[in-house]
């Protein structure tokens, strides 16, 4: 059954009674659920919600944002160079900017939808292209070598814990961890990760660096490249919505935690019910 929403004030009407929301638990992919747009119209009408609030969801879904802002804070993040479809640019000076290999992808969105891993300049144009058809906007990045890790973090009672960290393994025939290797099996999930507790500790500390910079909320899942020749983690990207089916990354630290999906689920309502009140 289809229950139409009052978009004034977020209530539905059930036989004859209206329904008021004591919270909201904003589990959307993409606009306008994980770019700010919903925590904004939240905002105004004074509900708590679960995640990131609008000018920390806004910027953690522009890469390009992210990255800038990571690396103000002292955070460890690749060099790259940032695209407009409607402003000039030359190929020959990205060439002199980075060093090859590089990713290229669309700035906004996910899932490695457009994105393109390119080992040498001749292929760069056609990767721009790609990622210009998904979005008005492209980042391209050098490639970090290393394992890559990511790892949830969350504000419960006012304390940030991050959960076990998960080692995400591309299969040999991938080059990269593209759409393939995240939707359809072409990849190997490890959580929690065989890593070092040197090298783990290092990604936990970023972890709460990170959530704290970008003043977090909620449940966010950070991924990083650990470049085992610099010693220290680079961040990839922030995701502000992550997965929460059951074979996703975030449920499956929470279980490896030794904890239910009810009780942390439960822990980011009251979280965001005390934050209003604060």
């Amino acid at each position: 059954m289809n229950i139409p929403v009052d978009r004034n004030d977020f209530t539905v009407t059930l036989n004859g009674s209206k329904i008021h929301f004591d919270a909201a638990f904003i589990a959307m992919h993409g606009t306008p659920g994980e770019d700010g747009k919903l925590q904004g119209y939240f905002d105004m009408l004074q509900i708590p919600y679960t995640s990131c609030d609008a000018a920390a969801s806004a910027i953690t879904f522009n890469k390009r944002y992210t990255v800038a802002v990571a690396k103000m804070g002292g955070i460890a993040v690749a060099e790259s160079v940032h695209l407009f479809r409607d402003s000039s640019y030359a190929v020959a000076d990205i060439q002199d900017r980075l060093r090859f290999p590089v990713f290229v992808k669309p700035n906004n969105g996910g899932s490695s939808i457009g994105m393109s891993k390119v080992d040498e300049p001749s292929q760069l144009q056609a990767a721009i292209d790609k990622a210009f058809k998904e979005d008005s906007q492209v980042l391209i990045e050098e490639m970090i070598q290393g394992r890559e890790f990511t790892v949830g973090v969350y504000r419960a009672e006012g304390k940030i814990t991050v959960l076990p960290l998960t080692e995400v393994r591309a299969d040999a025939d991938k080059s990269f961890f593209d759409f393939e290797a995240k939707y359809e099996g072409k990849s190997k999930e490890t959580t929690p990760a065989e890593v070092d507790e040197s090298i783990a500790n290092k990604i936990r500390d970023a972890a709460r660096n990170i959530y704290n910079i970008f003043n977090c909320r909620g449940v966010v899942r950070i991924d990083f490249i650990f470049a085992e020749e610099a010693g220290r983690p680079y961040m990839l990207e922030i995701n502000t919505i992550p997965g929460q089916s059951a074979a996703s990354i975030v449920p499956q630290q929470v279980r490896a935690a030794g904890g239910n999906l009810k009780d942390f689920y439960t822990k980011l309502l009251e979280e965001a019910l005390n934050a209003q009140s604060r």
